[in-house]
């Protein structure tokens, strides 16, 4: 840097020392610009230093701030998913649950079914399955409303899990339907618990207004059973049938009896095969109804038969396959058009009977003019039809039944009540309904026939007959001693193999009765 000497003032003119002066202060300004500048660079640096710890600080504070929040969410995730998954728990349980009876509902039977058959599989041992029917219980609806209906409902509950093992399992799997499960239970072990239920429901206790009967039907695996749906088509059977021949029972599955319940296909697949026999397998025949006065051809008895590729053995496996999958009231319609459009030339004075299931009758789904309407269709009178009512299926809403048989009664056409003392459902049904025609079963007449109490109960539904202006047809007259036999009980009219086989076209030709008591044997006779 250039200095300025005092020797150098006194030689110079004051223009001179003026530039100098100037000089001077310029390079004194700028020396001081410079160390500002510099203090200036380490402020800036400090401050830049004091920024970052304070964004270290704040970011750390952050983090921690950050941190206990996101420990305060996950702990509340963490419980909001422990409520969830109760809530979930909860709910499955519910799902599962009866909630009038507390037992387990359709659902869990289903799945529980699923698991002790493939637990029996595994260990080799037994399975009993009881599907079980509170009988009449539309009718302590109507008497004492559903609150009646819902006490017997719970009561029965109550008998369940009363004399039940821990092991076992109970379902409500419907409106008056149960199910239980039994491990470790053969046929014999199941039918001695159905038996203690059964009792126990009459006995009248557990809370219900009255005593109350019930209809149970049991199969088991594997000594009946292959697997899950033959079980629930076999209990099914079985409970059908306890229901048809007088309720109030314990019916054990009989393959025997029982026909297609003892089927390995599925219910799709039996649903399938009752549909596909509605569409050209069937074939009708009539069997004729013979004046036991005169021998002359009364009426004739439409049944149907099936082609040998039908899929079911013969018509009663067909139904019990039309129960279990629930198109009976197609296939009663199906027969009845089967019937009624075969039947050809009827004469004036003949009537045609087909067999409807109340059931049929019942149902909303089904209409008593389409029988009607049928009849007209392929040129019968209505007054020459004749609705025979089956016991495949029990009654259910008797006010619907009493309604459908009056509408048919309206249009002329007359009701007959089939197999009557077969059971008490159709001696029950006698009293509510009033019938046209009673038909009495095969099996009654043929114990008549040589037994004293027998002959005693069908001389007592001849005399109800003819005070209800009815008249009373004997069913299966297969020998000269059956026609004997009813013929001294004044019946009105007879049927079966000894009076006229079934065959594909009417037969109008009167038969020869005391001829057929000479013979004896089952051909028909013309006089």
């Amino acid at each position: 840097m250039t200095s300025i000497e005092p020797r150098d003032l006194g030689a110079s003119t004051p223009h001179e020392i003026h530039r100098l002066a100037s000089r001077g202060f310029a390079i004194t300004y700028l020396v001081a610009l410079a160390s500002l500048g510099s203090v200036a660079v380490l402020a800036r640096g400090l401050l830049l230093d004091l920024l970052l710890v304070a964004i270290g600080i704040a970011l750390g504070s952050m983090l921690v701030l950050l941190s206990r929040r996101m420990g305060r969410a996950i702990r509340e995730l963490e419980t909001s998913q422990t409520g969830l998954q109760h809530d979930y728990d909860r709910a499955r349980l519910d799902s599962l649950l009866d909630g009038l009876t507390g037992l387990g509902n359709h659902r869990a039977f289903q799945e529980a079914l699923d698991e002790e058959v493939a637990a029996a599989r595994e260990a080799g041992r037994p399975l009993a399955l009881l599907m079980i029917d509170v009988d009449d219980l539309k009718q302590t609806n109507d008497r004492g409303g559903h609150i009646a209906g819902d006490e017997v409902l719970r009561a029965l509950g109550r008998i369940i899990r009363s004399n039940l093992r821990r092991s076992d399992r109970a379902f409500r799997i419907g409106g008056d339907e149960f199910a239980l499960l039994l491990p470790d239970c053969d046929l014999d072990g199941g039918e001695a618990i159905a038996g203690h239920l059964l009792a126990a429901a009459l006995g009248g206790n557990q809370g219900a207004r009255s005593a109350f009967s019930i209809t149970i039907g049991l199969t088991a695996f594997p000594e009946s059973s292959a697997g899950r749906q033959q079980l629930i088509i076999q209990a099914d059977a079985a409970l059908y049938a306890g229901k048809r021949h007088g309720r109030t029972t314990v019916e054990r599955f009989d393959p025997m009896r029982h026909g297609v319940a003892n089927d390995e296909r599925s219910l799709v697949e039996l649903a399938l095969a009752v549909e596909r026999v509605s569409h050209g397998l069937l074939r009708a025949v009539y069997q004729p109804v013979v004046s036991l006065r005169t021998g002359q051809v009364v009426g004739f008895e439409g049944l149907v038969r099936l082609a040998a590729d039908a899929g079911f053995p013969d018509p009663t496996s067909l139904f019990v396959a039309a129960e279990a999958t629930s198109r009976t009231i197609e296939l009663d319609v199906v027969c009845a058009r089967t019937v009624l459009a075969g039947a050809g030339e009827l004469g004036t004075e003949a009537y045609i009977a087909i067999n409807v299931s109340p059931r049929t009758l019942e149902s909303d789904a089904f209409s008593a003019l389409e029988l009607v309407a049928l009849a007209r269709r392929y040129g019968i009178a209505p007054s020459q039809l004749v609705v025979e009512l089956t016991e495949r299926e029990a009654v259910e809403d008797l006010s619907k039944l009493q309604a459908a048989v009056a509408t048919l009664r309206r249009h002329d056409v007359r009701i007959a009540i089939d197999d009557v003392g077969a059971g008490n459902a159709g001696l029950r049904l006698l009293s509510e309904v009033d019938f046209d025609i009673m038909k009495i079963d095969l099996s009654l007449v043929r114990a008549g026939a040589h037994h004293a109490p027998s002959e005693a109960v069908l001389r007592a539904l001849a005399a109800v007959a003819r005070q209800r202006g009815s008249s009373i047809v004997a069913e299966g007259i297969e020998t000269s001693d059956l026609l004997e036999a009813v013929l001294e009980l004044r019946f009105d009219a007879g049927q079966g193999y000894l009076l006229g086989r079934p065959l594909p076209q009417l037969v109008h030709d009167p038969v020869a009765l005391f001829a057929l008591m000479a013979d004896g044997d089952a051909t028909i006779a013309v006089a």
